[in-house]
């Protein structure tokens, strides 16, 4: 059988940025790692930048000294694009409200949930909490009205409240005429059960 050659595709793997991140990561200034590692700081910059490539020996013992896998440098990061017309509809409870889960199902450090609320459309009577660490509404379009059990906040559109998802709160459409637009953010996930 004859072997058939390939050319390769001069691209080389660019992992430069994810070195820098690893060793921003470990806290690592390229002064240590280049104690650390036996390299110099120029070579290490011109790494970190993709102008050169390491050996097979320098790369192994860089990602010994940072305590990563070599593997993690090449593998395709977990990316994943969710659109409007893709994202699943959610109910949390609400009235008046269409809800959509923008992130992944299997997302676990982080919810983001975009609701559209006709006029009026109301979170429920009662105050309720999420399970979750920090919850965060931004108001896109309209207004709408954060309630606690000692106060209301008036949110207008392009403004964010931050909050404890412990905290007991629920919210209401501020107009009768007027429907409001907002991104909840959840971190982590409420399914998680990290919180």
């Amino acid at each position: 059988m004859r072997p058939v050659p390939v050319s390769p595709t001069n691209d080389g793997a660019r992992i430069g940025a994810r070195l820098r991140a690893a060793r921003k990561a470990n806290g690592y200034t390229l002064d240590q790692l280049a104690a650390a590692s036996g390299l110099t700081k120029g070579f290490l910059s011109r790494v970190e930048r993709d102008e050169t490539s390491l050996s097979v020996a320098s790369l192994i013992t860089l990602c010994e000294v940072m305590s990563i896998e070599v593997g993690s440098l090449f593998s395709a990061p977990d990316v994943a694009l969710v659109t409007q017309a893709t994202a699943p509809a959610i109910n949390l409870g609400g009235t008046g409200v269409k809800e959509q889960l923008m992130t992944p199902r299997g997302q676990s450090r982080l919810q983001i949930v975009h609701s559209t609320a006709e006029p009026g459309a109301t979170g429920g009577a009662e105050l309720y909490t999420i399970n979750c660490a920090v919850e965060v509404l931004y108001v896109l379009k309209g207004a709408v009205d954060l309630v606690f059990a000692d106060r209301r906040e008036r949110l207008t559109a392009m403004t964010a409240m931050t909050f404890p998802g412990g905290e007991p709160h629920t919210w209401h459409n501020a107009s009768t005429s007027r429907s409001a637009e907002m991104l909840w953010v959840l971190s982590p996930a409420p399914w998680s059960g990290s919180s």
